[in-house]
């Protein structure tokens, strides 16, 4: 992420794949769905305009990566993972679209994932280019193959691929455009269609596939457009932790000017709090909104979110430190944080601080197992964190000198606090 003046040099194609990464961790234990339905989707395309026109191919390819990026929620993803036609499909597919079409980089894509479970004889009324009723069609075509599959170990896969195939032609006309059923009948005799479907083949397919994209530059604000979309789809997750990322960066943003950091070194601060929460995406509902103590088993599963954030960000040329900001924001100045196990020497100024707002903003909203908390009570909660040396004393301070302002950035978007009854998860859990 080359900086210039007040522009910055970003690879769409890299935010793009690691927008598609951080939405297949909402399959939990399968994190190919995206790449699968890109696959397939775009072999159609090719095969349908064999003369080849790169635009449409890239479109294709991006849109079939984001293609349920309205998709946060694991309840959700079972329920189109087991149905064929299910009757609320349609939900997200316009959830994904207004979160696209706010984005200039990624308009484009908008109108595919609005029909990407539009059955093909009502998207023959739509008014609708032709290029992108096809693309739509495609990118269904594939993500219902893939739901029919997606079970299946290989050798299981070859064997019931006839059935498979089967389904999808009775189809024909229907659900699907005919062209692309006759299409996907024909390359779908070989093995190497299927087999492909699973890693490490898919990943050499994408590598080899992936239409390239040089680096653009943009504005800081179209930077943070970018960031909020991320955080636009973990928050939707679940109601407890709406807004929680816009919280987080506007609050760290704010302790970052108090301290006397730089622009830059804020800037950096905002966007890592927009983007330190993807992992979050891999998390079961169930455990997200537990009305009470978690088990072992459930805190070893949170506990892998914020290396799932690093892995996300890490690709992204230059946004190196911004996946290191966003995955220290549970490592602590005792050694004894999570995933890294940072020392205390070792977390820099703007980790401590993305500890402390992260922690703040999560006090200042309702979770399943407490109520939202007011300024006072979440400064007793920060003062003892850190005489525990679980967050900095400085940071902490600083915070407490301006508790009132702080509690405003943390909660621009939210309503004022509850007044339910709180009861804590576990002792020190925010």
């Amino acid at each position: 992420m080359a900086t210039s003046g007040n522009l910055t040099s970003v690879n769409l194609r890299e935010v793009v794949r690691a927008l598609s990464d951080m939405l297949d961790l909402v399959g939990m234990d399968d994190f190919y769905h995206g790449k699968r339905v890109a696959y397939m989707s775009l072999e159609c395309m090719r095969l349908l305009h064999a003369a080849g026109d790169e635009s449409l191919l890239s479109t294709t390819f991006d849109a079939a990566l984001l293609h349920d990026c309205g998709v946060s929620s694991t309840r959700i993803h079972k329920k189109l993972v087991s149905e064929l036609d299910w009757g609320e499909a349609h939900i997200h597919c316009q959830l994904g679209h207004d979160l696209l079409v706010k984005h200039q980089t990624m308009v484009q894509l908008a109108p595919v994932v609005l029909h990407h479970h539009t059955h093909w004889d009502k998207l023959v009324r739509i008014e609708l280019p032709e290029r992108l009723k096809l693309i739509s069609n495609a990118v269904y075509l594939a993500d219902r193959i893939d739901s029919l599959s997606s079970h299946c170990a290989p050798h299981e896969l070859l064997l019931n691929s006839e059935t498979i195939r089967q389904t999808i032609a009775r189809y024909r006309g229907t659900f699907f455009a005919p062209q692309l059923v006759d299409i996907f009948l024909d390359i779908s005799q070989s093995e190497i269609f299927w087999l492909t479907l699973f890693p490490p083949h898919i990943d050499f397919y994408l590598a080899e596939a992936n239409p390239p994209s040089p680096a653009q530059s943009i504005d800081h604000d179209a930077l943070l457009r970018i960031a909020a979309l991320f955080a636009d789809i973990v928050d939707a997750k679940s109601p407890f932790t709406a807004e929680h990322s816009y919280g987080v960066a506007h609050l760290a943003r704010f302790i970052g000017e108090l301290y006397g950091l730089s622009s830059p070194a804020c800037n950096e601060l905002e966007l890592a709090g927009f983007l330190h929460d993807l992992g979050k995406l891999k998390v079961p509902d169930e455990i997200l909104e537990k009305d009470g103590p978690l088990n072992a088993i459930e805190r070893s599963i949170i506990m892998q979110h914020s290396f799932e954030t690093f892995q996300i960000l890490r690709q992204i040329s230059g946004f190196e430190a911004i996946a290191r900001l966003a995955a220290f924001h549970h490592e602590t100045p005792s050694g004894q944080g999570y995933p890294f196990h940072m020392q205390d020497g070792d977390l820099s100024v703007e980790a401590r601080i993305i500890a402390v707002a992260d922690v703040f903003q999560a006090l200042s909203q309702n979770r399943p197992y407490r109520a939202a908390q007011s300024p006072e009570t979440i400064k007793d909660v920060l003062s003892g964190m850190a005489k525990e040396k679980k967050l900095d004393g400085e940071i902490v301070a600083l915070v407490g000198r301006n508790l009132l302002p702080c509690f405003k950035a943390a909660t621009l978007h939210q309503s004022r606090f509850s007044s339910r009854e709180a009861g804590p998860r576990e002792t020190g859990s925010p």
